[in-house]
């Protein structure tokens, strides 16, 4: 089980897993300006893939014999963030009304020196009206 406090080795380094997580995000959302409840699925599609397919290339032993040293994971969530009374944010009153909230957890039983997650919130999901989380785990194969 994962220990408070330890964080296990990224299979890359995690400055290039955050860069690859904001570029998938960014590619599957550049023509987004507001939640489609119809397009969600493509959207998460499209950003599990690209970072997988990120994931598998940046891991791949250079001899293509050699088992892949790592099996990934990735979830993509989107949630729609509650409509807002403009009306009352134009005459100035801080409201929560419409607001919405959202908290995600896992838990894994590993191995602690080599197993591991990372989450990510895309930064560009707030102007678009949305909350987008990418969780990434990783398992290392023996």
């Amino acid at each position: 089980m994962a220990v408070e406090g330890t964080t296990p080795a990224s299979p890359i380094p995690i400055p290039e897993l955050t860069k690859i997580t904001n570029e998938a995000c960014d590619d599957a959302l550049k023509t987004v300006t507001e939640y489609e409840h119809t397009q969600v699925a493509s959207w998460n599609s499209a950003i599990i893939n690209t970072v997988l397919k990120a994931l598998i290339t940046a891991t791949a032993p250079e001899d293509s014999t050699k088992p892949a040293p790592y099996r990934f994971t990735v979830n993509s969530t989107i949630v729609q963030q509650g409509m807002i009374d403009k009306s009352a944010a134009a005459q100035g009153a801080q409201s929560n009304a419409g607001k919405r909230g959202m908290h995600s957890a896992s838990g894994a039983y590993w191995d602690v020196n080599r197993d591991g997650m990372w989450t990510f919130k895309y930064p560009g999901g707030e102007e678009r009206g949305l909350d987008v989380v990418v969780s990434v785990t990783w398992f290392a194969m023996a």
